[in-house]
């Protein structure tokens, strides 16, 4: 089955000081974008195909799903990492689960599911 790679947006695009801060929609839709390619390449020890799943929360719940990235925003009254959790206990248990993140809280909460983590330069 192919693998899940869910990643924290408000975590990796938080990663890079690049002024992100001043428009959060817009830093994230770049984001979006420049994971494109990744259900056909992977990422370091990831071998393609695979699934890319991206969690919005905030301010750039908004952005939408592109061709090959799909956006879930969380809800209204939870933030990312509970939206995060939810996605590896639905879709990430029949399969290989990953999770871009460098949250402390959310890597623990996520492995204990079973799922791996990698870092946020593992998709910059």
């Amino acid at each position: 089955m192919t693998p899940l790679l869910i990643i924290d947006a408000a975590n990796v695009v938080g990663s890079v000081p690049d002024g992100w801060w001043r428009d959060r929609f817009g830093a994230t839709e770049r984001l979006r974008d420049s994971l494109a390619d990744l259900p056909a390449t992977g990422v370091a020890g990831v071998r393609p195909p695979v699934d890319v799943v991206m969690v919005v929360e905030g301010k750039a719940r908004g952005v939408e799903s592109s061709d090959t990235v799909r956006v879930v925003p969380a809800s209204t009254s939870g933030d990312g990492d509970d939206a995060i959790v939810g996605l590896v206990r639905t879709e990430g248990t029949d399969r290989t689960c990953y999770v871009v993140t460098a949250d402390r809280g959310l890597k623990a909460r996520v492995t204990e599911l079973g799922a791996a983590v990698l870092g946020p330069s593992s998709v910059r």
